[in-house]
């Protein structure tokens, strides 16, 4: 699980844009802790790299990426075992960046 900072460091994604795209891209709804700060899990960090390509790279605006990542949720179904070993893949790499980033934080700050 990580917190908004997290994301915020492993995507670049503002979190005024995550906010926003919990609005208006559907199955994208991080929980919230006791306390009311979001919480994301690995299949919410996937949906933000995915959504950050279609946006960033494929210039389609939120809401269009949104019915793209539903539309490719069909054919994932079709094939769950591949999506389940890209997921696992994508979660070791995410938590590897994410140790990287802390350490090169810890460096900077001495």
């Amino acid at each position: 699980m990580y917190n908004i900072k997290q994301i915020e460091k492993l995507t670049d994604i503002k979190p005024h844009v995550l906010r926003y795209w919990e609005e208006v891209v559907p199955g994208f709804s991080p929980q919230k802790d006791f306390a009311g700060r979001r919480i994301y899990s690995q299949k919410e960090l996937q949906l933000i790299f995915r959504i950050k390509y279609l946006t960033v790279h494929r210039k389609m605006t939120a809401e269009n990426a949104g019915r793209q990542i539903l539309s490719e949720a069909k054919i994932i179904q079709q094939k769950p075992e591949t999506f389940r070993d890209i997921s696992e893949t994508r979660k070791i790499l995410a938590d590897l960046l994410l140790k990287n980033i802390d350490k090169a934080e810890n460096k900077a700050e001495k």
